[in-house]
C-alpha cells in the first residue's frame, strides 16, 4: 500500500547514475543481456522538513542490451520490464509519493530461452512494508510463460492438489509450533487456526511459478494484513522436475519448457 505525498508542490530531483552494472557479452545462448540501472530519487521541501527519514528512494530496474533479435518479441519483453507495468507505478509516480523507500529486483533464471525475474518494492506508511512480483518470460515469444504453457491441462487439478498439501502441512506446523510456545496467550492460540480455514491452493493459483535449473515453485500469496504477518505461509512450494515429470507437457526440462 502507498501513500500520497503531503504536497503536489513538493520538488523532486532525480539523479541517475552513469555507472549501471555492464551488459555481460558472454551470457549463454538463449539468455537476455540485461543492465541494471539505478535511479535516485531526492525529496526536498517540506517532505525533506517533515520526514527527513523520507528523503531518498532507490530505483534500480533491468534495461535489456541484447539477447533477442526479434523486434516484436523484444518490445514485448521490454514492455513487460518497464517499472512502470511492474506495481502499477511510475518513476514519476514514484517521485511525487513519499511511500517508496527502494525499488529492486533479482534474476533467478536466465537461460533456455527463460527469464525469470522477481521485483521488491519497500516503503513505510503507517507501517513497513513491501510486495513482490514475478515474472516468468518465454524469450522466444516476449510473452508471460503460463501454466497452460508447461503443465497438462487435464493434470491441473491433481497437480494444485499436490501443492495445496504442501501448503496445508505448514499451517498445521505453525499452528502446532504456537501451542507449543508459553510465551503465546490462550485467546492468541486459539485465533491462529481460523486465520488458515479458508487458505486452500487451488488451480487459479498455478501461475505463478518460478523456473529453476532443479525445479519449479509455486508462489502462493495469503495476503494478510501487517498485524498478523508473522502468520501467514511463507507460500513458496518446490518440486523438481523428476516429481513434476506426469504433469509436464514435455520432459527435459527447464531446457524443454518453452517451444
Amino acid at each position: 500500500m502507498r501513500y500520497p505525498a503531503l504536497s503536489i508542490s513538493l520538488i523532486f530531483f532525480t539523479l541517475i547514475y552513469p555507472l549501471s552494472v555492464p551488459a555481460n557479452s558472454t551470457s549463454p545462448q538463449g539468455s537476455l543481456v540485461l543492465e541494471k540501472k539505478t535511479v535516485i530519487l531526492i525529496r526536498s521541501g517540506r517532505i525533506a522538513r517533515q520526514q527527513p527519514h523520507r528523503k531518498k528512494a532507490i530505483v534500480s530496474f533491468p534495461v535489456v542490451k541484447g539477447g533477442v533479435t526479434d523486434p516484436v518479441v523484444l518490445s514485448r519483453i521490454r514492455s513487460l520490464l518497464l517499472v512502470k507495468n511492474i506495481f502499477e507505478t511510475s518513476i514519476e509516480e514514484y517521485r511525487q509519493d513519499t511511500w517508496l523507500s527502494e525499488f529492486d529486483y533479482k534474476v533467478n533464471y536466465n537461460k533456455n530461452f527463460i527469464l525469470d525475474i522477481t521485483f521488491r518494492q519497500e516503503g513505510a506508511g503507517a507501517y513497513p512494508d513491501s510486495s513482490e512480483k514475478h515474472l516468468a518470460i518465454n524469450l522466444k515469444t516476449g510473452r508471460l510463460i503460463t501454466v497452460s504453457d508447461v503443465f497438462l491441462d487435464n493434470s491441473l487439478s491433481s497437480l494444485a492438489a499436490m501443492i495445496d498439501k504442501k501448503l496445508q502441512a505448514e499451517m498445521r506446523e505453525t499452528v502446532d509450533r504456537v501451542n507449543q510456545d508459553s510465551s503465546i496467550d490462550a485467546e492468541e492460540k486459539s485465533s491462529v487456526p481460523e486465520l488458515y480455514k479458508d487458505l486452500k491452493f487451488e488451480v487459479t493459483h498455478l501461475n505463478d511459478f518460478m523456473i529453476s535449473e532443479d525445479g519449479i515453485t509455486f508462489l502462493y500469496d495469503a495476503g494478510f494484513p501487517h498485524v498478523i504477518q508473522a502468520y501467514q505461509p511463507v507460500g513458496q512450494y518446490k518440486f523438481t522436475y523428476a516429481e513434476l515429470s506426469t504433469y509436464l507437457k514435455r520432459q527435459g526440462a527447464p531446457r524443454s519448457l518453452v517451444q
